[in-house]
């Protein structure tokens, strides 16, 4: 039998050696090994902290801890959409299993405030250190939070179908709203998506008439009871107003509607220079959390299993369509939000802020002047982080398939009328026709992100008819040809249509009339 020279055994030697370090440093890597290197640094921090304070008095709640310094107290609502941060905190209540305090060595504590002017009094008085608020209704908090120097950290959430507008039996579309009673809770969410649907369906406030309720659950109510019209709610009241109300429906949602409802956290500025290291870890954890949530549906359960065991009367497949009726936001999704991306063309925290500044102005909410965006945003947080990877990544565009024939003629949501003027026979743009589209409809079509947008291209009488008909149709492809090249909108979300002189807004008999028929409409059709 053949012996092994010692250079034969030296380099079987090495491969072992080889082999056994690889197969270790697999097993270092390992999220199970992770895990359990993690607990065991917990426990010994645990320990340490108990050695530290063998002199207090020991208590059972996890909501008690050595020093409020330890704690970062979140004020939140009933919504889905910070499961991010809740999931990664491994409950509401601050504890030692939370991942924040594994990896980061700080304690989260989430505090449900649900009554609006509690959870602001509580920001004012330090209960809680970071505060939910929406980017559309923050301007109209006024000298109320503006006083104490709020800033906003990061963004938590799109709504997504988390907010709706039912409305009875007749009403199919925004233009059937007018004259109509509209429960709605003011200045809150709720208002600001009513006045984007207004607008897209060429409506203000002042073609309906609105009762305004405390809460989107008391606007559900007041539906329900049959004392208006339609009425803006939250899921799953939705769900709950059809089926209590014979023949009402969902008119739109966000999940159509899908850049209105931004959910963001503020703190005031001077927590954020003063915890700064510590706000960065939590934007990073939280962010982790949000990405394993949207990647992986046992994920998703988890969470929604943690805000069944907080949220009152939800059980957890509720709190599981409540995550689903949300976005939540990643870390490109938040470079998006705060413009640090300048090839992203949708809708950012501050054309957000700054357009639903001027709304709520205009109608009166806002005495003086509103701080402008970059007096409240706080990038740098956002800015710090370094969260690679698929997981991380902004949300893509939505995907349509090419426009059919059914699509020319569908039911619209919502129809907007847009003077567009061109010299006749032409059909080129000119610059001022460009300034009307990006003032009139760009916002609206971003902020319907879901939806597809029909373009309508109408004339006047004047001249044959077939050769109106195919100018308006080139002067539609026009305005669609800019809002691909300008504002980078999906090719096959846009429908185009020539009506030529079939569908007049007023006699062509008169000169006002044919100006009135000379225009192009903007339809939101369902995808």
């Amino acid at each position: 039998m053949p012996r092994l020279t010692t250079f034969s055994k030296l380099i079987i030697t090495i491969i072992i050696v080889g082999i056994v370090a690889l197969l270790g440093k697999c097993a270092l890597d390992s999220p199970q090994f992770q895990d359990i290197l993690s607990e065991q640094k917990a426990k010994e921090a645990s320990s340490k902290v108990e050695t530290a304070d063998n002199n207090r008095p020991t208590t059972s709640s996890s909501t008690n801890y050595s020093s409020d310094d330890d704690v970062i107290k979140i004020g939140v609502v009933t919504w889905g959409g910070y499961a991010g941060g809740q999931y990664f905190n491994e409950g509401f209540q601050a504890n030692e299993r939370s991942r924040f305090y594994r990896d980061y060595g700080f304690k989260v504590q989430f505090e449900i405030l649900d009554d609006f002017a509690a959870s602001r009094n509580a920001f004012k008085n330090d209960d809680v250190n970071l505060l939910w608020a929406t980017i559309d209704a923050f301007p109209t908090e006024g000298s109320g939070m503006f006083d104490f120097d709020p800033v906003v950290v990061f963004q938590a959430d799109w709504s997504r179908g988390g907010d709706a507008i039912v409305a009875r039996r007749g009403i199919s579309k925004v233009s059937d709203l007018r004259g109509k009673k509209i429960a709605v809770a003011e200045l809150t969410p709720s208002h600001s998506f009513l006045l984007w649907l207004l607008d897209a369906g060429g409506l203000t406030t002042k073609d309906v008439e609105l009762v305004i309720q405390p809460s989107a659950v008391d606007a559900a109510e007041v539906f329900k009871s049959g004392q208006v019209d339609a009425a803006v709610v939250w899921s799953p009241d939705d769900i709950g107003c059809v089926e209590a109300v014979p023949g009402s429906r969902v008119l739109e949602s966000t999940r159509s509607a899908s850049h209105i409802i931004a959910d963001v956290f503020v703190a005031k500025k001077d927590y954020v220079d003063k915890n700064k290291v510590k706000l960065e870890q939590l934007y990073e954890g939280w962010m982790k959390g949000a990405a394993e949530i949207n990647l992986n549906d046992n994920n998703k359960r988890k969470a929604a299993k943690i805000l069944a065991e907080n949220f009152s009367g939800f059980s957890e497949e509720d709190s599981y369509q409540a995550i689903n009726n949300v976005r939540l936001a990643t870390h490109g999704d938040n470079i998006n939000f705060f413009g640090l991306n300048r090839d992203y063309k949708g809708v950012t925290g501050s054309s957000l802020y700054t357009r639903m500044s001027e709304v709520y102005k205009g109608l009166g909410f806002i005495e003086g002047r509103a701080p402008g965006w970059r007096g409240i945003s706080y990038p740098q947080i956002v800015e710090k982080a370094n969260l690679q990877g698929v997981s991380h990544q902004a949300e893509d565009a939505p995907k349509f398939k090419a426009a059919t024939a059914a699509d020319e003629t569908k039911a619209a949501i919502a129809s907007k009328a847009v003077s567009i003027n061109f010299r006749t026979g032409e059909f080129q743009l000119d610059e001022n026709s460009k300034y009307i589209i990006d003032k009139e409809f760009v916002g609206v079509a971003q902020a319907f992100g879901n939806s597809r947008i029909r373009i309508e291209g109408n004339t006047d009488n004047t001249g044959s008819r077939q050769l109106n008909i195919d100018l308006s149709k080139k002067r539609a492809q026009a305005v669609a040809n800019y809002l691909i090249s300008e504002h980078k909108m999906p090719r096959n979300r846009l429908i185009v249509v020539g009506n030529g002189p079939d569908q007049p807004l007023a006699s062509n008999d008169t000169d006002n009339g044919r100006a009135k028929n000379r225009r192009t409409d903007f339809e939101l059709v369902g995808a």
